[in-house]
């Protein structure tokens, strides 16, 4: 009797301790302790059953408890996750803070209007909000607001579903799959400004894609779009077609299975219709420097004319390599625009606009831009080491230099007189620059340019730049830049 009673005393105590250990206790433990207590007599192996039945309904219920939590940790922002990792929500942004200075050099003198252009100025150049969301195995997406300039505008906004990797659908206002450049954040661009080439390339637009990488090494994206940029919706009942646009690129680095280089190459082409009635905008807009700084070319401005149709034919094709190894890296791109239009009745007119540049970076520190290619495009510059202001080591530098073309001389010829046009048809533009990157958070950039203006339309030999006549401008551009 009282080894009954003995035997009952030992069942609930140890049932008691095995389940006072809680979710965190390891299955294998457990089962170990009823095992020895089993096999030195002291439980039965019904006993012993019987806890381990207690045992597993627990581990159970802590299981799915686990799955629905959700816990804070910080990794690049501020990220909300699920226990089971596959439901998240992660707070992003971005701000750069400009300094852009300007040096014009005076070649023509006279009496000129006085004028507002190339100011010096500091400048918020982007300050965006935004969250990275995911859910389940198969949903994703992002939303971003831009609160430069005003209201905040909506910068971005896309769900993204992958049931197939290869093949991954998205719907939204999102980055066209067009350009190395563009597809390259502006938290990680070369220089602290994009080329004359992301001026005529589809960037942020409404619309829906499929894309994905079938292979290794090789991305490909098709995009239908409204083809009226960022927001930009149809408003022309009469020319309402969509853009097409398409990329494929392969690095044939990663192809090799080579991780210490990067042999990158891309053809995009988007085609679509445009309205006279979007007036400049239609042709890209008036083109000012790299710098942001002069406007040197004024886009046509074509009125619609009853009985003409009220489309521009607009198709562009781009080609863009990159080659890098280890620390050093050079890329370019290219791109043709096409405008194709009645002008009026008896006069159709083709005119295209040709942009391309050539660029070499140098990471002084060593860091690999390898290990920053991932689909198609280039990420963010970290550092081996944060820099610590108190040794005065770490961080990461990198010097770079940039050569771009601008060529609108086709809107400079007799047959196309009819496009109403002004300034300069070409530009060429040079580039140096410095960055130092003291964490995956902040950078510094330190740009100096200098830009040409060539081809004058209509006898034109110099720019109204602030009272005077200028042929060149050279700027420099700081940017401080914080995100997270």
């Amino acid at each position: 009797m009282k080894r009954n009673n003995l035997r009952q005393l030992c069942v609930a105590v140890s049932g008691a301790l095995l389940m006072s250990m809680g979710a965190n206790a390891m299955a294998d433990s457990t089962d170990d302790i009823i095992n020895a207590l089993i096999a030195k007599g002291v439980l039965t192996e019904e006993e012993g059953a019987l806890l381990m039945k207690g045992r597993t309904g627990e581990k159970e219920a802590a299981e799915a408890k686990k799955k629905t939590a959700v816990s804070a940790k910080y990794k690049d922002g501020i990220v909300l996750e699920s226990g089971d990792g596959k439901n998240s929500l992660a707070v992003n942004g971005r701000v750069h803070f400009d300094s852009r200075g300007y040096d014009y050099d005076s070649s023509d003198k006279g009496a000129v209007a006085p004028g507002a252009t190339g100011a010096d100025t500091f400048d918020i150049r982007r300050a965006r909000i935004g969250a990275k969301y995911k859910f389940g195995d198969f949903y994703s997406g992002e939303i971003v607001f831009n609160g430069v300039g005003g209201a905040p505008v909506l910068d971005t906004a896309f769900l993204n579903i992958a049931w197939w990797k290869p093949v991954q659908f998205r719907v939204g206002q999102f980055k066209m799959p067009f350009s190395l450049e563009q597809l390259t954040s502006s938290n990680n661009i070369d220089f602290v400004e994009r080329s004359y080439v992301d001026a005529y390339i589809p960037a942020k637009e409404i619309g829906a894609m499929v894309h994905g990488s079938p292979t290794k090494g090789v991305t490909y994206g098709l995009a239908l779009s409204n083809g009226n940029g960022q927001n930009g919706t149809e408003t022309d009942v009469s020319v309402d077609s969509k853009d097409i646009i398409g990329r494929v690129t392969a690095n044939l680095a990663e192809i090799m299975d080579n991780k210490n280089m990067v042999l990158h190459g891309g053809l995009a082409y988007a085609k679509g219709d445009v309205s006279k009635s979007d007036g400049e905008a239609a042709f890209g807009g008036d083109r000012r420097t790299e710098a942001r700084g002069a406007a040197f070319f004024d886009a046509p401005n074509i009125a619609p004319v009853a009985g003409v149709s009220n489309a521009i034919d607009r198709s562009r094709l781009g080609l863009e390599a990159a080659a890098a190894y280890g620390p050093v890296k050079f890329q370019t791109q290219w791109l043709k625009s096409s405008f194709d239009y009645k002008a009026n009745a008896a006069q159709s007119v083709d005119e295209d606009i040709n942009v391309w540049y050539a660029q070499a970076l140098w990471t002084i520190t060593g860091e690999s831009w390898a290990d920053r290619y991932k689909e198609g495009a280039f990420g963010a510059l970290k550092p081996k080491n944060e820099f610590d202001p108190v040794s005065f080591k770490g961080g990461a530098w990198e010097v770079g230099a940039r050569y771009s073309k601008f060529d609108a001389s086709d809107f400079n010829k007799p047959a196309n007189a009819l496009t109403n046009i002004g300034n300069f048809a070409k530009a060429d533009t040079l580039t140096v620059g410095v960055k130092f990157v003291p964490n995956n958070h902040v950078r510094f950039m330190l740009d100096y340019l200098t830009t040409d203006f060539n081809d004058g339309i209509g006898g034109t030999t110099a720019l109204n730049i602030n009272g005077e006549r200028e042929s060149k401008e050279r700027a420099l551009l700081f940017r401080t830049q914080l995100a997270f």
